[in-house]
């Protein structure tokens, strides 16, 4: 890994029509009790937030006539989303609502990043009838999320609740409804109770009128069910159910599991519980120190005789073979590396995108998505203080597997998110020379750094069949080093997870790179992520003639 710190030398219109497409439900209680007397201590208009764009089509409702031709006029599509972190740098939404607004901004803040959970490739996608069209996409799974340039400000997040729901469970609807002037638009909260969950694996909700009217789907899809209690998020409204006043709505854990997918470091902060591997985990056991006599090459025998050192225990010459399996695995591929740069527990101060390309176990990178230069290394970004990933993905999975330097110790089992987890622990010492350390001094006009060898620790975690899911990689900084650099505490976390393709073996791929160090008393960290992989490989036959 590269760390670095800088010295500084220079002082309207249509609305949108949501799916209405009909769920059928368990038998539950027709009647809507009376909605219980809650004091509410969360203004929602700093949670929710309204969508909407405006854009020329051949055919609006409304037309604006004379320069334009009478056959052209705007047309407006809403939607609503809300705050999914607590900075509210992320807005989550339907599916349907960001195809059909195809939103730039949020309340004048720029999009630039957008995540779908379907589309029209999804398994299980049907034809939902959206904007007097058309569109494919599995209602299960009617969700996105929009990345924005800056959180919003004066708004926040709230929190979710995993628990299920109970027939009858009280809970209130936030959206942004249309009304009777398409384009003025207020919150408004919609009393309700849990109904049952439908055949397609939404929930159903019985909800009261709003001034003798039924919710309006129309502009209010995307807006979040609240359990009146707690005031947690249940689900994320979606569209109506058999009459109109029934709505229905994606569960969390649906949310959480694709957050999980696109935004594995914003999924570990915003959701109780996940099912995967934490990209900013701690490890489980103290530093491992090997005794002087734990790992040695040759055993003295008799007569002067040399004696190759003993065999390694089964469990850890398994793990070697499957460290090597995972880096040779992940010679020949392409995929897109995000990466986000920061300092304690603020929001990023620098992010990027890259297309990596690995071939026959050589990096390169270009820009994402336009980039035409193939660079060595990533750029490192112009913050005070940085970490930059390198290779760590493949090379330290290599030095698990092969270099027989490092002493390697199986510590006991443990279950991490419900699954049987093994653990082994590794020490290499700065004589070992397998952990390379290169800080960097940023001068401005140049830099100047020096490569040291340090001694490294960590933990590897594999599942029950010894595949690799976590390796972390510690580098114990001398006292000496500290008093020349300034650095210490470097860490990196790796978390590798399955890649599932059709008509492809599975593939054990990196998901998540975390690196972090401090620099007196400042914390540096850089996250990254895979995705969108492009497995690929060559092989030649000679043929004779």
């Amino acid at each position: 890994m590269i760390l670095r710190e800088i010295i500084p030398i220079l002082v309207v219109c249509s609305c949108l029509a949501a799916p209405a497409i009909a769920q059928e439900v368990s038998p539950s209680p027709p009647t809507i009790p009376p909605s219980s007397t809650v004091e509410h201590t969360q203004d929602f208009s700093e949670i929710v937030v309204p969508i909407a764009s405006m854009r020329l089509a051949p055919s609006a409702k409304l037309s604006i006539k004379g320069k334009l031709g009478p056959k052209l006029g705007l047309e407006a599509y809403f939607g609503t989303g809300f705050c999914l972190d607590a900075a509210c740098r992320f807005i989550a939404t339907n599916y349907h609502v960001a195809v059909t607004t195809r939103a730039d901004k949020i309340k004048r803040e720029k999009i630039i990043q957008r995540y779908f959970a379907t589309g029209p490739h999804d398994k299980g996608a049907t034809a939902n009838v959206v904007q007097n069209g058309v569109l494919p996409f599995a209602i299960k799974r009617d969700l996105a999320i929009f990345e924005l340039q800056r959180p919003l400000p004066h708004h926040h997040g709230l929190t979710f609740s995993l628990d299920q729901l109970q027939v009858g469970q009280e809970v209130d609807i936030y959206g942004y409804p249309t009304g009777m002037i398409n384009p003025i638009r207020k919150l408004t909260r919609f009393p309700a109770t849990f109904k049952a969950p439908t055949t397609s694996g939404l929930l159903a909700f019985d909800h009261q009128l709003s001034a003798g009217k039924p919710i309006r789907i129309e502009g209010a899809s995307g807006g979040i069910v609240v359990d009146r209690k707690t005031e947690k998020i249940v689900g994320i409204l979606s569209g109506s159910g058999t009459n109109e006043t029934t709505a229905v709505a994606v569960p969390v854990q649906t949310l959480a599991d694709f957050v999980s997918k696109v935004q594995p470091f914003l999924a570990q902060r915003i959701f109780p519980t996940t099912k995967d591997v934490s990209p900013v985990s701690a490890d489980l056991y103290p530093k491992f120190e090997p005794p002087p006599d734990f790992y040695s090459k040759f055993v003295p025998s008799h007569a002067g005789v040399l004696q190759h050192r003993p065999d390694e225990p089964y469990e850890v010459s398994v793990l070697r073979n499957k460290a090597q399996l995972l880096a040779d695995s992940m010679r020949n591929f392409i995929a897109v590396q995000s990466l986000a740069w920061g300092s304690g527990n603020k929001e990023p101060a620098a992010q990027a995108e890259y297309e990596v390309r690995i071939i026959d176990g050589v990096q390169r990178f270009r820009s994402y998505p336009d980039g035409k230069k193939e660079l060595e290394e990533v750029p490192y970004p112009r913050v005070n203080g940085w970490v930059k990933p390198s290779n760590e993905w493949s090379k330290v999975p290599n030095m698990v597997g092969t270099e027989f330097r490092l002493r390697v110790h199986q510590a006991a089992d443990v279950v991490v998110n419900e699954k049987r987890t093994k653990v082994f622990q590794y020490y290499a010492s700065a004589e070992d020379n397998l952990c390379p350390f290169a800080p960097v001094e940023d001068f401005g006009f140049f830099t100047i750094n020096k490569t040291v060898a340090v001694a490294c620790y960590g933990e590897v975690w594999t599942d029950e069949d010894a595949n690799i899911v976590r390796i972390s990689e510690h580098l114990d900084l001398s006292d000496k080093l500290k008093a020349y650099r300034g650095w210490e505490d470097c860490q990196v976390v790796l978390t590798y997870g399955w890649l599932r393709r059709e008509n492809e073996p599975l593939r054990l791929v990196p998901l998540t790179i975390f690196i972090e160090a401090r620099y007196k008393n400042h914390v540096h960290w850089c996250r990254g992520q895979f995705r969108d992989y492009q497995i690929f490989s060559t092989s030649a036959k000679i043929i004779a003639n």
